[in-house]
């Protein structure tokens, strides 16, 4: 008997299959694919159907549309069960489709049931006449046809989604089988409560054939005997409803799409932060019978994917419950699965822990740079090669930590780990990015050493050396901690650095001034590329505003329009002081930015003041201390030269004459070991016209012939050597 024949014995079938629409004024729901106008509602109507495939839920109309379909076309008809028929099925409705066809020029159109049941050979079976026309395709499965149909049969078939049908849906569904005195129970005197009606459709979920077995069930069973006397009223209250749909099935299928889209709902809910449906989802698959070590699994997955560091507990937390179950086990394990997705659900959120996939992501992409010499292992190669020379053993310093370089040399400076401002991670970011800046501080002051002869395009490796056996990150947190305590720095204040360099001060600018800005004039291409890719990592609205000039090129015109006519109320700026000329420059810029009750703290290196190199040989070559000290006297009476025409009086004045009181005011030393390279004594006895430098000053101070003995002297008593190098850095801060 064909599957939508009419049954002669209709009062023995259920309810469900009686109610079947016949017609689409009959159909109720799915209006996105079925309403009027819509391709498929046309199609139907039109009788001009190609191969479909219908996916969706049970009890949402799959076969009943296909009964609809057969009853409206003038196409023969036939109907296979993926789950009964094979190949063979398959060969003999083909071959009585090519009858009809070539005898009688009807089309067939063959719905095939449950399609996903279906194995490879068997939808391979079908395609070919699918693809020359001799049988119209319509199929339908509640799994996602495009995992569970073949490829092939997929691109010929169109599918339409058919969706859970809603409250009002099956609200419709039940009054019409009230109401229809042939199919249904409208010969009957039924009376149902709204509150029973409601409690049969929510339970339902969606699934009109739920609905109308619950319904039947009421129905019957509540009379003594079925059918009862024609006066005889049939009152279905709210105590039968909760009887005739005491529990819902759970849909779910551990292999099937149910069960991923489940157990995605769920993981989503967790990293939503919503423990109520977290809990929901987590039900659903424990009352399915999902395996609970599948559960814990992906929550301990989740605990370092999306909780992460913001809670490092999460992950002890979660195993400890995994622990527990294993030996507790059902009913009261369930105990341990909702304490541990109560916690995730409801634990600070963070993703920081996918800095080890950009890493490898860079690993796999990028060219791998060679490990630093002083990260190597010294115990084979150090005296042959270096290896481990220059390494700084972080629990020597304050704090435990030194900055060092630890990423190759073709990747420093970049960032893998981003921490949020959430939970734990919060309590660190900070310090991890003061740390960072200070890292990026310390490599610039290596790459710019405070040497006479200094000349931009002779950097070496020996400038790496030289820092890392110095102590340049003390020097550098010791001044951002100094140029911000002279200052008070209210949330919603502005203020300018007057060289950002690596953003050593304007990052803690930025952290200190959450509500209100913070503008850094950056002089080197590369220092505003590194702050640009920096600043590319926090929200538009709390960025820096990077200014690419000098304080010498600097003018209000370039700065935005929304900054113009703003001034500061706070001024920064560490070794923003290059000569006379640009002091005269930094002098003007307050006048004019700094606000009235403003203030100004600046960290300025006096080169004046630093070691010189007469000093590192006065007590081994007193000789050449002697014609080095003749040459200095030169070099640093040079009104001219703009490393040291200026010390800390030249600071003050200006200062003052930008109409500032001084309000502090110190020199404090640093001293580093400092290591000396070949290279450095060669610049420094380089002969560059256009720099005052040793190397100039030497032809004066000595014959040509006396000059060449005195380089080779020099070069050899200090190139190899570790000194200590003095450093005097000027604090000061002003109130206008």
């Amino acid at each position: 008997m064909n599957l939508f024949e009419a049954s002669s014995k209709r009062q023995f079938e259920p309810l469900a299959a009686r109610m079947r629409p016949r017609t689409l004024e009959e159909f109720v729901g799915q209006e996105h694919i079925l309403g009027k106008g819509r391709l498929l509602r046309r199609a139907i109507q039109l009788d001009q159907l190609s191969s479909l495939i219908f996916y969706g839920p049970p009890g949402t109309g799959k076969t009943t549309l296909a009964r609809v379909v057969a009853n409206t076309t003038k196409s023969i008809f036939t109907t296979l069960n993926a789950v009964l028929a094979g190949v063979q099925e398959v060969r003999a409705v083909v071959a009585e489709a090519q009858k009809q066809r070539d005898y009688y020029d009807h089309r067939t159109i063959l719905f095939v049931d449950e399609v996903h049941r279906w194995n490879k050979a068997q939808q391979d079976a079908l395609l070919p006449w699918v693809e020359n026309g001799t049988v119209i395709f319509i199929g339908a499965t509640t799994e996602n046809p495009f995992f569970k149909v073949n490829q092939a049969l997929l691109s010929r078939s169109r599918v339409f989604q058919m969706q859970p049908l809603t409250g009002e849906d099956l609200l419709a569904v039940a009054r019409q089988a009230l109401a229809d005195p042939e199919r249904g129970y409208g010969k009957y005197k039924v009376a149902i409560d709204d509150g029973a009606l409601a409690h049969l459709v929510k339970i339902a979920d969606g699934d009109a054939r739920s609905l109308l077995n619950a319904l039947e069930l009421a129905v019957e069973t509540t009379p003594d005997t079925f059918p009862p006397p024609m006066d005889q009223a049939i009152n279905i209250t709210l105590d039968i409803a909760q009887e005739s749909i005491q529990k819902k099935a759970v849909l779910y299928d551990r292999e099937g799409d149910y069960h991923y889209d489940t157990i995605s709902a769920f993981i989503k809910s967790l990293r939503g932060s919503d423990p109520d449906a977290a809990s929901y989802w987590m039900a659903r698959m424990v009352a399915a019978g999902e395996d609970p070590a599948f559960l814990f699994r992906r929550m301990l997955v989740f605990a370092c994917e999306d909780v992460g560091l913001a809670d490092p507990q999460a992950l002890v937390f979660t195993e400890a419950c995994a622990a527990a179950f294993e030996r507790v086990g059902l009913p009261e394990g369930r105990y341990h699965l909702a304490a541990a997705c109560l916690y995730l659900a409801t634990a600070p959120k963070s993703n920081s822990a996918m800095a080890f996939f950009d890493a490898l992501k860079v690993v796999e992409e990028e060219a791998q740079g060679d490990v630093p010499a002083h990260l190597k292992d010294g115990n084979r190669d150090k005296k042959g090669f270096g290896h481990g020379e220059g390494y700084l053993y972080p629990h020597a310093f304050r704090d435990h930590w030194v900055s060092q370089q630890y990423l190759p040399d073709a990747l420093k400076g970049r960032v893998f780990f981003k921490p949020s401002e959430i939970g734990y991670e919060r309590s660190i970011r900070t310090e991890v990015e003061r740390r960072r800046e200070i890292q990026l501080e310390s490599l610039a002051l290596a790459a710019r050493p405070e040497v006479l002869s200094y000349s931009a395009d002779a950097k070496s490796r020996e400038a790496w050396l030289r820092r890392a056996q110095g102590s340049l990150y003390a020097e550098a947190a010791d001044a951002r901690e100094r140029v911000f305590a002279a200052l008070t720095i209210s949330r919603h204040d502005r203020v300018l650095d007057l060289n950002a360099g690596r953003g050593l001060l304007l990052w803690e600018a930025v952290r200190r001034t959450p509500e209100g800005g913070v503008a850094g004039l950056v002089w080197e291409k590369t220092d505003l590329e590194i702050l640009g890719h920096y600043a590319a990592e926090r929200p538009e609205s709390e960025r820096p505003l990077l200014v690419p000039k000098t304080p010498a090129s600097f003018t209000e015109a370039d700065l935005p329009a929304d900054w113009r006519g703003a001034a500061f109320e706070h001024v920064v700026g560490r070794n923003a002081w290059s000569g006379r000329e640009a002091g005269a420059a930094i002098g003007g810029l307050l006048a004019r930015l700094l606000q009235a009750g403003g203030r100004v703290s600046l960290a300025e290196r006096i080169p004046r003041r630093s070691t010189r190199l007469s000093e590192l040989v006065r007590d081994t070559w007193p000789e050449g201390a002697a014609v080095l000290e003749k040459i200095e006297s030169l070099v640093y009476a040079n009104p001219d030269n703009p490393l040291v025409d200026w010390d800390e009086a030249d600071v003050e004045g200006a200062l003052a004459g930008a109409g500032l009181a001084i309000a502090a005011r110190e020199l404090v030393p640093y001293t580093e070991r400092r290591f000396i390279a070949p290279a450095d004594v060669d610049r420094w006895l380089k002969a560059d016209p256009k720099i005052d430098s040793y190397g100039k000053r030497l032809a004066e101070v000595l014959a040509a012939k006396e000059s060449e003995g005195f380089a080779a002297r020099l070069r050899e008593s200090l190139a190899g050597r570790e000194v200590e190098w003095r450093t005097v850095v000027l604090y000061i801060a002003g109130e206008k």
